[in-house]
């Protein structure tokens, strides 16, 4: 079995619309999430036009997902954290604060997309930050970071749940240990800027975290906890993100750069986190504050 979800933003998921897809798909009856926000209906099969209705409903403002109906609920959480967890990018702001942002931000959305190797180009945007006065970051975190809708609830009701939930970054310690902090993750894990004098040196220590280090976390923690990687819920929206949002039992592609979309089968570009906690079949009633 199966089940479709679909999910909008709040006020924009009309129920003639759950219902006459339901109805086209010879789906179980329609159960609300979230009235006129996520619905879900079981199937016997994903139907063949599944993506050229994903597409038209895009156009319409409303993510369709359809994933098997076992196992959803998840005992572990493994997010990224620029554009995932935060709404920004944190190399980009301090970028900005340098005088290179229009430069580092090009860089990084090629690096996103895949287009460029993810080590070679942070050790590139990391060296323009040379001389900066190490005392930017707080700045940078009190006045430039905002949360991701939903981040919140995301984390709390999976852990209210008995659930891990892990930060595992490509950016930098100093921002993952206080996003962490402030959503109540049990670990963070990221790459430190090197300050020397109270300046940053422009060089990030080593190993660098990237695509491989978050494939390691995932198979670490599981391990550590004594979990599969089928009950990890992986979320991010880079290409240095795929290697565990293909590992991991549910992989969404959050907001995700146009190369990674093509490569994950769970898209939410309209809903924000809370559609993480829907697609694991949690009403709106259950989300811990």
């Amino acid at each position: 079995m199966y089940t479709a979800v679909l999910i909008a933003k709040p006020g924009n998921l009309d129920p003639a619309l759950a219902e006459a897809l339901r109805n086209a798909w010879g789906g179980a009856d329609v159960v609300w999430l979230a009235p006129d926000e996520a619905a879900e209906f079981a199937l016997a099969e994903v139907p063949a036009n599944f993506w050229g209705v994903w597409k038209d409903l895009q156009g319409q403002g409303v993510d369709l997902i359809a994933q098997p109906s076992e196992g959803r609920r998840k005992r572990m959480l493994l997010a990224d954290m620029d554009s995932t967890m935060i709404q920004q990018e944190c190399i980009d702001e301090l970028a900005e604060e340098a005088g290179v942002g229009a430069h580092v931000k090009d860089i990084t959305a090629r690096a996103m997309n895949g287009e460029l190797d993810f080590e070679g180009a942070l050790t590139e945007r990391v060296a323009l930050l040379k001389g900066l006065d190490a005392a930017v970051i707080d700045k940078v975190l009190d006045t430039r970071i905002t949360l991701m809708p939903g981040g919140r609830e995301l984390v709390a009701t999976m852990k209210a749940q008995g659930g891990y939930a892990a930060l595992v970054s490509g950016g930098f310690t100093a921002f993952t240990s206080r996003v962490a902090s402030q959503l109540g993750f049990d670990e963070n894990r990221a790459n430190t800027l090197i300050a020397k004098n109270g300046a940053l040196t422009g060089d990030v220590a080593r190993p660098i975290l990237g695509r491989e280090a978050k494939i390691e976390a995932l198979e670490q923690i599981t391990a550590t906890l004594g979990i599969a990687e089928a009950d990890v819920i992986a979320v991010g929206d880079g290409a240095n993100d795929l290697g565990m949002l293909s590992r991991a039992g549910m992989g969404v592609a959050l907001h995700a750069k146009p190369s990674v979309q093509e490569q994950c089968d769970i898209r939410v570009n309209h809903g924000d986190l809370t559609a993480l906690l829907y697609l694991q079949g949690y009403a709106k009633s259950e989300f811990a504050s």
